[in-house]
C-alpha cells in the first residue's frame, strides 16, 4: 500500500463533512408508539489503528409525503344511521344520525368542518360530539395488536325530546400528530373522525368517517372548483322548474282586456284607400303592425283630453 488512503491528523479538533443519498425507494414515515417504532438513524465511525473504534449516532426524522389533493382523498365522506333507544317492549323511539365531511385527506393544523343533523324522537335527552381517533396496528410473529387513541374532540347543545339539531360546518381542529401510515408490512396507524351521540342510559350512536392525515397541504384549485361548481348547479337546479327554456311572448293587448276599454284606448283607424301602386302597401302594413300595441303609461297621457285629441292617434317613442 505504501501508505496510500492514510491520513495522519495533527493533534487537535478537525471536521469532515460527509453527505449521502437516501434510497429512491418509499421510506416509511418515522414514528415511535406503545408497541414498536420506525426510526432512522445516522451513524459515524472513526477507526484507529491498535485503539478502539469510537462511534456516534444520530436520529434521522424522514416523511413519506401524503398529498391530500388526489382525487381518493378529496371525496366527500357521508353515513347515516339510526338506532331505537330501549328495549324488547319499553322502547322509547328512534334517534337517526347523519354526518358528512367535504374531503376525505386534510393535514395538520387545518380544521374539519362537520356538516350533521340530529333528530331526536326518543324520550331522553341527547348530546351530540365529535372526536378524531388514531388507531396504531402493530403486526409481528402472526400476531396483532391495537391501540386507539383520541386526539381531538368537540362537544354539541343537549337536544330535548322530539327536536332536532343541526351542524352546518362545525370546525374541529387537528393537533400536531404523526401522518397516517398506510404502506408499512408491520406498523399502520389509521385515523377517523367519530360522530356520535352519548344517550343516558344505553349505548352511543356513532358514525366512524375514514380519515387520512396527509403532509402536502389541499391547495383549493381545480377539483374543488369543479366541486363547488357541480354544488352550484345542484342548489340552483330548481330554477329549471320554474323558467321556461325560452321565453315566450307576451299576449296582445285586445286578448286581456275588454272589448268596451279596448275600443276607449285604440282609437278606429281608417280603411286604407284602393291603392294598386306599391307604395300604399308598406304604409298599411305599418298600420296593421301597430295596431294592437298597448297603451303607454298613464302618466304620459293627459288625464281630460279634449274631443279633438281622442279622434287623433297619438304616438309615442320609447
Amino acid at each position: 500500500m505504501g501508505g496510500e488512503g492514510i491520513l495522519l491528523l495533527q493533534p487537535g479538533k478537525h471536521e469532515f463533512p460527509f453527505s449521502f443519498q437516501l434510497p429512491s425507494e418509499p421510506l416509511v414515515t418515522s414514528f415511535s408508539g406503545k408497541y414498536g417504532s420506525i426510526r432512522y438513524c445516522v451513524r459515524a465511525v472513526l477507526e484507529r489503528p491498535q485503539a478502539p473504534d469510537q462511534s456516534i449516532k444520530r436520529e434521522l426524522q424522514v416523511i413519506s409525503h401524503i398529498d391530500v389533493n388526489t382525487p381518493a382523498l378529496l371525496t366527500p365522506v357521508l353515513k347515516t344511521q339510526e338506532k331505537m333507544v330501549g328495549c324488547w317492549f319499553f322502547t322509547s323511539g328512534p334517534v337517526s344520525l347523519s354526518a358528512k365531511i367535504e374531503r376525505k385527506g386534510y393535514c395538520n393544523g387545518e380544521a374539519i368542518p362537520i356538516y350533521a343533523e340530529i333528530e331526536n324522537c326518543s324520550s331522553r335527552l341527547i348530546v351530540p360530539k365529535a372526536a378524531i381517533f388514531q388507531t396504531q396496528t402493530y403486526l409481528a410473529s402472526g400476531k396483532t395488536k391495537t391501540v386507539r387513541l383520541m386526539v381531538a374532540h368537540v362537544r354539541g347543545n343537549h337536544i330535548a325530546s322530539g327536536s332536532t339539531d343541526t351542524w352546518n360546518g362545525k370546525t374541529l381542529k387537528i393537533p400536531p400528530v404523526t401522518p397516517s401510515i398506510l404502506d408499512c408490512c408491520i406498523i399502520r396507524v389509521d385515523y377517523s373522525l367519530a360522530v356520535y351521540i352519548h344517550i343516558p342510559g344505553a349505548k352511543k350512536l356513532m358514525l366512524e368517517l375514514p380519515l387520512v392525515i396527509g403532509t402536502v397541504p389541499y391547495n383549493g384549485f381545480g377539483s374543488r372548483n369543479s366541486s363547488i361548481a357541480s354544488q352550484f348547479f345542484m342548489d340552483m337546479s330548481w330554477l329549471t322548474l320554474t323558467l321556461p327554456e325560452q321565453p315566450e311572448a307576451p299576449p296582445n293587448y285586445a286578448d286581456v282586456v275588454s272589448e268596451e276599454e279596448f275600443s276607449r284606448h285604440v282609437p278606429p283607424y281608417p280603411q286604407p284607400p284602393n291603392c294598386e301602386g306599391e307604395s300604399c302597401c308598406p304604409m298599411f302594413a305599418c298600420i296593421q303592425e301597430f295596431r294592437f300595441q298597448p297603451p303607454p303609461l298613464y302618466s304620459e297621457v293627459d288625464p281630460h283630453p279634449s274631443d279633438i285629441e281622442e279622434t287623433q292617434p297619438v304616438s309615442f317613442i320609447l
